[in-house]
């Protein structure tokens, strides 16, 4: 499933900007189809324009019924009636996405016969301090086992000691979901802490659930900003 608004409030309409020829969220969905992992990719949304750009191509597309504040409350309403076990997520601003990613975030889920693990996500450590500093970059901190302790826009550890070994982790926007874990998502309130920093995975993790990172080297950009356009322009060349 890959979540699809419009409107987004820090790029307006970035998902229909040119990439190479091709819109931002056609790239996404291509590349989402590429892995050759699903048998069928959904682009959610509730965007006329954005249904017509994956309609003419051939894509599939669910168009929402109500207004979301998210991408989980969103997904979550598509899946209600789908059988399935898991639910995977990749941003429609992720036109790098990739299998080797995507295999990593799917196969925590056959190594978990316990269920311990209500959703995965991928995680990229990064070095530049421009970018550790940036808010529009997510940053996560892990334990020993690599789940989420916290996400935040603000560097995370703070380097009170620089020589105390710190590393920095961007939070990458593609997830697998617990079905259930999705819908329980769209029954809780949004509180204080996801309310600040505007992350919905803190909502997860506020309510008890285990959120697995998964490392990758795979860094690609997600696009968040009209910088971030042009970098994904030069990259894709």
């Amino acid at each position: 499933m890959i979540p699809a608004r419009y409107a987004a409030s820090r790029f307006p309409g970035k998902l229909m900007q040119d990439l190479h020829g091709k819109t931002v969220i056609t790239r996404t969905y291509e590349a989402t189809v590429a892995t050759g992992l699903f048998e069928e990719v959904y682009v959610v949304t509730d965007s006329d324009v954005i249904r017509e750009e994956i309609s003419k191509s051939g894509g599939n597309v669910i168009m929402s019924k109500k207004q979301h504040e998210s991408g989980s409350d969103r997904i979550a309403e598509a899946v209600e009636d789908v059988e399935a076990d898991i639910v995977i997520n990749v941003q429609g601003d992720e036109p790098f996405t990739e299998k080797a990613s995507l295999e990593k975030v799917i196969n925590v889920f056959y190594e978990d016969p316990e269920k311990e693990i209500d959703l995965a996500s991928l995680m990229v450590e990064i070095t530049d301090w421009d970018e550790i500093s940036n808010p529009n970059t997510v940053k996560v901190i892990v334990d020993q086992r690599n789940f989420a302790l916290y996400f935040s826009r603000s560097p995370i550890p703070f380097p009170r000691d620089k020589n105390a070994g710190a590393k920095y982790y961007k939070h990458k926007g593609i997830y697998a979901f617990r079905k259930q874990a999705l819908l329980d998502f769209t029954q809780l309130p949004m509180k204080m802490l996801e309310a600040t920093e505007k992350i919905e995975c803190i909502r997860y993790l506020e309510f008890g659930k285990k959120i697995k990172m998964v490392t990758t080297t795979v860094e690609g950009v997600e696009i968040d900003t009209p910088e971030d356009l042009e970098r994904a322009k030069k990259i894709w060349k």
